[in-house]
């Protein structure tokens, strides 16, 4: 059972963005379509139905069906796969990269998240049918993002080399990679099922993508999530109208950029290139560029003519792989999506979108925040209470914590705010006498004052560090504790790799966590384990 949650706007790890999106507020409701709640899914339904070309559902399902030819399919997924093709079937989405052994535990969260979602969705319209997808990032080419994972305060690194599209990269060498992982696992059972899903995955599949698909197959497959590898010139045939109008028209750009100018007051999450495309082949994706009337390929030699490209279009649209701006359009037009659940970083670029998707004519999704947890064991758990901290307590950087708990322990006050109060009243006094004396004393009654309260301050600090060198032996059993939770003082969601808790909760580990999140919640989940 969840010990504790708190909510996603206290836990201090959103931005400002997400707080007022969570909440809301009235100046970015032109940024999204429908707010997720279960009773909006239904407006969002017939959106969707309204938009959405039919004619792309059996491409769809024979390229499911092609991608799941070698792996063993759950009756669940192969269920799934079948109702897309159905004008009463609609999906839930999340994407992720293709992180060596599924990289942070938040790509767990992400898809239960998704499955949790679709099971309501399911219980509330029971006339449609929802599939939970997971889209894999198979045309990312940024190597160094995935091609590691931590396990246990270590980080295991595949030093290999990429400059295409991940998806295709080779899986060559890494049975080097799993014979050092194996030895860090042990000889549990446990250990040995994870030794045995690392193997299948990474040793007896040719390339990133395939490997992927088996390793989220083999966490998922009951729970019935379908995978999507959309680097697939069928699949893109559907996407060349669009293709089309970004090489000629840049849209994309244009709408962006507008909706950049209303995000001003924040930090913006992404900037849009006048061409959101790249050019792609197995070991090669860089950016279409258009100079002196030729489309260009960025860092090569490679050129096209305005007919040329076009032509390319028709005949390998596989060959134009979108980038973070095009890609949610993508996805919108080949699957008939209701909702995109991602992480707070994926939601803020989300919402620079909305403009393009009107203005090319597509229903924009509804934007969910993935679940976030922190797992803790029983001990630690218990170590929280004996030290009379709160999970908010906890959550707080670690500065503010040893602060806030120096001054609870210490047995005499470290705040010398009543004193500074006096001090101000004292000074108001002075204040008076001055004004009614000569007014030019004032500057000299400012200047004291500020000097006596700064006084304050420094006693203040320095009673303040006195009493930590006294109390260390509790603050160091309280930070060591947070460092536990909290590894290199980041969440534990995005430092993890879910092998450290599989090796004790082994296979009860996803079905605790699909009991436990609700993804419509908006809550930091504390689960014990």
């Amino acid at each position: 059972m969840p010990t504790d949650c708190i909510s996603y706007q206290t836990s201090g790890y959103f931005s400002t963005l997400i707080h007022d999106y969570l909440e809301q507020k009235s100046d970015l409701k032109p940024l999204y379509n429908n707010f997720p709640t279960l009773e909006n899914f239904e407006k969002q339904i017939i959106e969707k139905q309204q938009n959405f070309d039919d004619n792309n559902r059996m491409p769809l399902v024979s390229v499911l069906k092609d991608q799941y030819a070698t792996i063993e399919l759950s009756d669940s997924t192969k269920q799934n796969i079948e109702a897309l093709a159905l004008p009463n079937t609609f999906t839930v989405t999340t994407g992720h990269q293709l992180n060596l052994f599924s990289g942070p535990l938040y790509f767990l969260y992400k898809i239960i998240s998704t499955i949790n979602l679709t099971a309501e969705l399911k219980s509330k319209y029971p006339s449609y049918n929802f599939v939970p997808i997971y889209w894999m990032a198979t045309e990312d080419h940024d190597f160094e993002e995935i091609n590691y994972f931590n396990f246990k305060g270590k980080k295991f690194r595949w030093n290999a080399e990429s400059t295409g599209p991940v998806g295709r990269l080779s899986t060559k060498g890494l049975e080097d990679f799993f014979e050092i992982y194996a030895l860090e696992l042990g000889s549990s059972t446990n250990a040995n099922v994870l030794k045995k899903i690392f193997k299948e995955a990474y040793l007896k599949h040719d390339n990133l993508a395939n490997a992927t698909r088996y390793l989220a197959n083999s966490l998922f497959a009951s729970q019935g999530l379908v995978i999507l590898d959309a680097d697939n010139a069928n699949l893109k045939r559907a996407f060349i109208p669009y293709i089309k109008e970004e090489l000629e028209s840049q849209s994309s750009y244009k709408a962006v950029q507008e909706t950049i100018e209303k995000l001003k007051d924040y930090t913006i999450q992404v900037n849009p290139r006048e061409i959101n495309l790249f050019y792609i082949e197995d070991e090669l994706r860089e950016r279409i560029i258009f100079e002196n009337g030729k489309y260009k390929v960025n860092n090569t030699r490679i050129e096209f003519s305005g007919k040329e490209i076009f032509d390319l279009l028709e005949s390998n649209p596989e060959k134009f792989s979108p980038n973070v701006i095009m890609r949610p359009l993508y996805q919108e037009i080949i699957l008939p999506n209701l909702c995109y659940i991602g992480g707070g970083g994926e939601i803020a670029y989300w919402l620079e979108l909305k403009s393009f998707f009107d203005t090319v004519k597509i229903t924009f999704p509804m934007l969910l925040i993935r679940n976030s947890v922190l797992l803790a064991t029983e001990k630690q758990v218990k170590k929280a209470d004996q030290l009379n901290l709160s999970w908010s307590d906890l959550f707080s950087k670690q500065e503010n914590l040893i602060n806030k708990s120096t001054r609870e322990l210490s047995p005499f006050s470290i705040d010398l705010t009543p004193q500074k109060e006096i001090l101000q009243k004292q000074f108001e006094y002075l204040y008076e006498l001055a004004n009614q004396t000569d007014k030019s004393f004032t500057g000299a009654v400012k200047a004291q004052e500020i000097k006596q309260i700064k006084g304050l301050d420094n006693l203040e600090k320095r009673l303040l560090k006195a009493q930590k060198r006294k109390l260390n032996d509790i603050l160091q059993r309280i930070t060591s504790l947070q460092n536990e939770l909290f590894p290199n003082r980041s969440l534990q969601e995005r430092q993890a790799n879910f092998s450290e808790f599989y090796l004790e909760k082994g296979e009860e580990l996803i079905p605790l966590l699909i009991k436990e999140l609700k993804p419509l919640e908006s809550n930091f989940n504390v689960i014990t384990i």
